[in-house]
C-alpha cells in the first residue's frame, strides 16, 4: 500500500508540475503576444475552464498522496526516505498556498472585471505581472516536490 501511494504522489505530482511547467513555458509567453483584449478574454475562459474534476484530482492528489504515503507505516524505510517524502510535501503545500493566496485572488478579480465593463489594458496591467510572479513561485516548488518525491522512491539508503 505505501509503495502504491508514493508511485500515487509522484505520478500526480509529476503531472502538476508538468501543467504548471507548460502554462509558463508555453502557454503564457503565447497569451503575451495577444492584445490586451485578447490576453484578457483568453485568460478568463482559461480560469474558468481549467478547475474542472479531472484538473482536481490531480491538483488534491499533490497534497493527498504524499501525505498519506507518509503516514502510512513502512517497514524498512529509511529516514532519508521519510525526510524526502515530507520536504515534498511541504513544497506542494506551499505551492498549493501560493495558488490560494495569490493566483486565485488575481483570477477572481479578474473574473469580476467582465461585468464591471473595466478597460482591457488596466485590467491586463492589475493581472499578468503578478500572476506570472506567483506563477513562477508555485512551478518552481512543485517541482521541487516532484523531484523530492521520485528521490524518495529511488533512494536506498
Amino acid at each position: 500500500m505505501a509503495t502504491l501511494l508514493l508511485a500515487l504522489a509522484v505520478v500526480s505530482t509529476g503531472l502538476y508540475a508538468g501543467i504548471m511547467l507548460i502554462f509558463r513555458t508555453g502557454v503564457m509567453p503565447a497569451l503575451a503576444r495577444l492584445s490586451d483584449e485578447e490576453f484578457v478574454h483568453a485568460m478568463r475562459r482559461i480560469n474558468e475552464y481549467v478547475p474542472r474534476p479531472v484538473f482536481l484530482l490531480v491538483f488534491l492528489g499533490v497534497v493527498v498522496f504524499p501525505a498519506a504515503a507518509l503516514f502510512v507505516p513502512v517497514d524498512g524505510r529509511t529516514d532519508t526516505q521519510k525526510w524526502l517524502v515530507a520536504a515534498g510535501l511541504l513544497a506542494a503545500v506551499a505551492n498549493h498556498l501560493v495558488t490560494v493566496a495569490g493566483n486565485i485572488p488575481l483570477n477572481t478579480a479578474l473574473a469580476a472585471s467582465e461585468p464591471a465593463g473595466e478597460p482591457a489594458g488596466a485590467v491586463r496591467a492589475a493581472f499578468e505581472r503578478r500572476w506570472n510572479r506567483f506563477h513562477l513561485v508555485r512551478t518552481l516548488l512543485v517541482l521541487a516536490a516532484f523531484g523530492l518525491l521520485t528521490a524518495s522512491a529511488v533512494v536506498t539508503g
